[in-house]
């Protein structure tokens, strides 16, 4: 049986299984019902790996063992499968999701948070900044420096980006916007833009700029700059430089100003009503 590694790859991406344990299971589809001896040889994947392969199989849902001599394994029509997957991964993420809830009660969460204000206290000023590699790494960084924020936070980004971080970061604007805190985003706007304006309208200052930047500022201080065209990168391969320099990212901010006064509102640039 010979299966493309590109396959297989995206079995083991959507189905969270090891290399042998894909190369098994394809087996037993192409043949239904197989000994393990027979499996082994078809997936090429050595005889003492196979029973424990196919053990873990059945544990996960994938395959049926049927009694009798020698033992055969029946496989479990795929689309069956699938729904037993998405059932496991929700409860496993219920149990950790409720798991890292309960830290909240105990005294681990204090202590986590002793150790890290001891290690900020020795960090010195140039220590404090990085850089992200993808994009999902790049929002949940945003996410979390953005929540932080007290005072402002000011965005700069493409007519993309613009409509990403509409639907990422709504709830984030709302509690930005109960808690009092100004939030101004400038992008490219066009008329595809226009849902998201109107939606995020309500908890955010939206002007159109003809820049093509992307980068964020909370607080005067905490910038985090991407240094590439999104429109030209893999998600994946998305970069952004995080620093916390009030020094600089005050001087860029004060830039924004000057040129936040010559941008159109939302409302002038696109047609939407803003709310």
């Amino acid at each position: 049986m010979i299966v493309k590694e590109e396959f297989l790859s995206k079995l083991r991406l959507y189905f969270s299984l090891n290399l042998y344990e894909v190369k098994i299971w394809t087996a037993l589809l192409s043949r239904g019902v197989s000994t393990a001896g027979e499996l082994s040889d078809i997936a090429n994947v050595p005889r003492s790996r196979s029973y424990d392969v196919l053990e873990s199989l059945e544990k996960k849902g994938f395959v049926i063992m049927k009694f009798g001599k020698p033992i055969k394994y029946l496989a479990v029509p795929p689309e069956e499968v699938v729904e037993r997957v998405k059932k496991h991964m929700q409860r496993e993420a219920e149990v950790k999701i409720k798991r890292l809830n309960d830290i909240k009660e105990t005294d681990i969460l204090g202590e986590l948070k002793s150790l890290h204000a001891q290690g900020v206290e020795l960090i010195e000023p140039t220590d404090l900044s990085g850089s992200l590699r993808g994009r999902h790494n790049l929002y949940n960084h945003l996410e979390s420096t953005m929540m932080a924020a007290e005072k402002t936070v000011t965005i700069i980004t493409t007519t993309q980006g613009f409509i990403r971080e509409a639907e990422g970061f709504k709830p984030v604007f709302e509690k930005l916007k109960k808690r009092g805190v100004r939030v101004r985003m400038a992008a490219p706007l066009t008329q595809q833009c226009a849902a998201a304006a109107e939606e995020l309208g309500k908890n955010v200052e939206i002007r159109s700029t003809k820049t093509k930047a992307r980068f964020t500022i909370v607080d005067g201080k905490d910038l985090t700059f991407m240094v590439m065209d999104d429109a030209e990168v893999h998600p994946t391969y998305d970069i952004g430089i995080w620093i916390n320099s009030p020094f600089f990212a005050s001087a860029l901010e004060e830039m924004f100003e000057l040129a936040w006064k010559e941008m159109k509102p939302a409302e002038q640039a696109i047609k939407i009503k803003v709310k």
